[in-house]
């Protein structure tokens, strides 16, 4: 009984108390795995703060571009705004030119459309600009300035040049006259007077050009000045030449 009991109690011994270094016993490296298991706690919250972080800068990002989008959209609608605006205000000053030069224009009129003609797909330049020139030429054209007595000496020019070009054709037809005889020979005469007699009034036609450059009107007394140095001509080549 003693031997079986001392010999349970030897066995109880052998099998309830761990052996050091045995399995059951608490490993050295314990501590280690839970350094390692904090080390890598604080890596991965570190990981996620910085990933947290890069987020929150990517919606900040995208929130700015949004807006700078809808800004940019924003601008863009009050820009085509404003032109339909201005495109609007640009037709309608056009028609409002249009109307003051076909009445200025009058009968001659007739042959223009009622409406303004379409702008031209060529054409540049700011259309303010080009509506303040058209304005200006209206103006212009609506003002009857007589021309100024400078131009007098070129006026008296041009009758004595009409007046003498009328009197050379009379000449050439008296002479074609005399040359063909019969019938011919009797109407280059006639031809030849009229010419003569038309001669003061030849200058008037280059000197309402002279006029029209100088965006003023042939007034009486400048059309004087031309008929009188064309008579005055006339009259001296038909004593010089008779």
């Amino acid at each position: 009984m003693t031997e079986r009991g001392e010999g349970s109690g030897q066995l109880w011994l052998k099998r309830g108390t761990p052996e050091r270094g045995g399995g059951g016993a608490v490993p050295d490296s314990y501590p280690q795995l839970l350094r390692r298991l904090a080390e890598v706690t604080a890596r991965v919250d570190g990981q996620r703060a910085e990933a947290q972080q890069w987020y929150e800068r990517q919606c900040a990002a995208a929130d700015r571009a949004v807006r700078a989008a809808q800004d940019e959209v924003e601008q863009a609608r009050a820009e085509v705004e404003r032109a339909r605006q201005e495109a609007q205000e640009t037709e309608s000053r056009a028609m409002v030119l249009w109307q003051e030069l076909r009445e200025r224009l009058g009968p001659a009129a007739a042959r223009l459309a009622a409406g303004a003609p379409a702008p031209a797909r060529s054409g540049g330049g700011d259309p303010q600009t080009q509506l303040r020139r058209v304005r200006d030429l209206l103006e212009v054209a609506r003002q009857h300035r007589e021309l100024p007595r400078s131009t007098y000496p070129l006026l008296a020019i041009l009758g004595v040049f009409g007046a003498a070009a009328a009197y050379a054709l009379g000449l050439a037809a008296r002479a074609a006259g005399a040359g063909y005889g019969g019938d011919v020979a009797v109407g280059m005469p006639f031809l030849a007077l009229v010419l003569t007699l038309l001669g003061p009034l030849v200058g008037l036609a280059p000197a309402r050009v002279v006029a029209d450059r100088r965006h003023a009107s042939l007034d009486v007394r400048a059309g004087l000045v031309v008929v009188v140095a064309g008579a005055v001509t006339t009259l001296m080549l038909l004593v010089a030449l008779r």
